[in-house]
């Protein structure tokens, strides 16, 4: 009697711990199913904004000119002021990439070194994985990166530091995401979503990302 007793205490422990164990894993892997929808509504008219590339600008003689992270060939083409030469500029602009870049993501968080981002690049990896990550920038130093795969959604944020912190990862623990279902057979991520994510450093500061993405979908 005794054994069989110990033998199915035993045996619920078992059960209990696997539960908490499969629910823990669950919480770790921060899974969001996905809500299909066939036709998104909302504003989107976001798409419609454009910057130039980061470190394009215009200068005090209105031509574009790049400041920053540019190609070394471009400082001999320019005069002690900062004027393009005149017979230099088919060649400057050969260098210097000056198209529109039309936004694809309207968003606001919470999250460390983060002071706003206008693009998202979104690649299908496989059949049935697709990876979008978000741009960072000179003063945007965290990217939501969010791996689609199938009908489940797993979001972080990765932290990029300009300070000792180096990079560290931050996991999701709960939101939504809704996305067209129609644009995605046709190779566009339209999406609404709202990420909450784990902030251990303060678990009372809650660390969030919501916001649309509207953008092509690369394949590999």
């Amino acid at each position: 009697m005794t054994r069989h007793l110990t033998y199915i205490f035993l045996t619920i422990g078992l059960i209990s711990c696997g539960l908490t164990l499969d629910k823990n894993e669950k919480v770790k892997s921060g899974e969001i199913e996905i809500s299909w929808v066939d036709n998104l509504t909302g504003d989107f008219s976001f798409t419609k904004n454009w910057n130039y590339p980061e470190g394009v600008y215009k200068n005090e003689f209105g031509q574009l000119s790049c400041d920053g992270l540019c190609p070394p060939e471009i400082d001999r083409m320019k005069d002690e002021n900062g004027k393009i030469h005149k017979d230099s500029l088919t060649a400057f602009y050969k260098l210097v990439d000056t198209t529109h870049q039309f936004h694809s993501i309207q968003s606001d968080a919470w999250t460390y070194e983060w002071a706003g981002t206008n693009f998202v690049t979104v690649t299908k990896k496989n059949a049935d994985t697709t990876i979008c990550y978000t741009h960072n920038n000179v003063a945007t130093h965290s990217s939501l990166i969010f791996t689609i795969t199938k009908d489940k959604c797993i979001p972080t944020i990765e932290l990029n530091s300009v300070t000792p912190t180096g990079t560290k990862t931050y996991y999701c623990k709960g939101g939504q995401i809704e996305i067209d279902k129609g644009l995605w057979k046709k190779g566009i991520l339209k999406a609404n979503f709202d990420f909450v994510f784990d902030h251990k450093e303060n678990p009372d500061k809650p660390m969030y990302w919501k916001g649309k993405i509207y953008a092509n979908i690369d394949n590999k």
